[in-house]
């Protein structure tokens, strides 16, 4: 899986389990971001790129014209 931070596919993968509770974690190994991925549905747990200039910029819809 791609990093949803940096779209890097290198990545650390970190199962958590304690008696019923069970959570794959994953920690990008080039920006360090974490996430987790639940019934489809991506959860950023630690974005290091939050006040990047293009993390905000990710907010709004460009149109450019060639």
């Amino acid at each position: 899986m791609k990093c949803p931070v940096c779209n890097s596919n290198e990545h650390v993968d970190i199962d958590l389990q304690s008696d019923s509770f069970a959570e794959g974690i994953m920690e990008c190994r080039v920006c360090d971001s974490v996430w987790s991925v639940n019934h489809g549905v991506t959860k950023i747990v630690k974005d290091t790129q939050e006040k990047s200039f293009l993390g905000a910029a990710s907010k709004f819809y460009y149109s450019f014209a060639a």
